[in-house]
């Protein structure tokens, strides 16, 4: 398994009273698999997918990367992991607003010292059809393909893992479906395994296995 999360809980300490918001949630996912995550706003889809990323660590149980638990690991190899390992599209695109499109798609290569950072990312926005926009900046490129950018971003380290936070969200139909086609395809192509938050039934449909996320756990269909 690429990813394994077993009896995850996740409380939140409030003025109110403490809220949990995930309660024994348990998840396997092997390489290549896709699973779309369901479920009502405010049900702990974004909390989720912080966890499986290690951006957060659960109140109990444990998300495993690799076979390697995150709460156990330090910083620096958090971050190595997430930069070796799992690739995170997120809804608002996220990229560096002084940086063009090829400097965006290469910042995971430089942070890891990448002797080939440029050269493989000007295949991965050739992949997603961008190749003639690598040096312009994200304020002189539309929504859909900002959102192929941070796509071209999170592949370009060819990781084993994808987290997808309502990655056409912001977009209007016609380009987020095209956009949705695009990470589909490349993650099939690459046989990376996808973890995706989605409010769209079209979407989840696509994936492999559907989850529904309520009271706290994953209820597959």
């Amino acid at each position: 398994m690429i990813l394994a999360a077993s009896d995850v809980h996740m409380r939140f300490e409030t003025p109110g009273g403490p809220i949990d918001v995930l309660a024994g949630l348990d998840l396997s996912v092997a390489p290549g698999e896709t699973v779309a995550i369901v479920g009502e706003s405010g049900s702990g889809k974004s909390t989720l997918l912080s966890l499986l990323a290690g951006l957060d660590v659960p109140t109990r149980g444990s998300v495993r990367i690799d076979g390697r638990d995150l709460a156990a690991l330090s910083e620096r190899e958090l971050a190595a992991l997430r930069a070796r390992s799992i690739g995170i599209v997120f809804q608002q695109f996220h990229l560096m607003g002084g940086l063009t499109a090829l400097e965006n798609v290469s910042l995971p290569l430089d942070l890891q010292r990448a002797n080939d950072a440029e050269e493989r990312a000007r295949v991965a926005l050739g992949q997603v059809g961008l190749s003639h926009r690598a040096s312009h900046l994200p304020a002189r490129l539309s929504g859909g393909e900002c959102q192929r950018v941070a796509l071209a971003r999170a592949l370009v380290v060819e990781p084993d893992l994808l987290l997808a936070d309502e990655p056409s969200g912001s977009l209007d139909e016609r380009t987020g479906d095209a956009v949705n086609a695009l990470l589909f395809d490349l993650v099939a192509r690459r046989s990376t395994a996808l973890v995706l938050v989605t409010h769209s039934d079209r979407l989840s449909a696509a994936c492999g296995r559907q989850a529904r996320l309520e009271g706290g756990r994953l209820i597959e269909r």
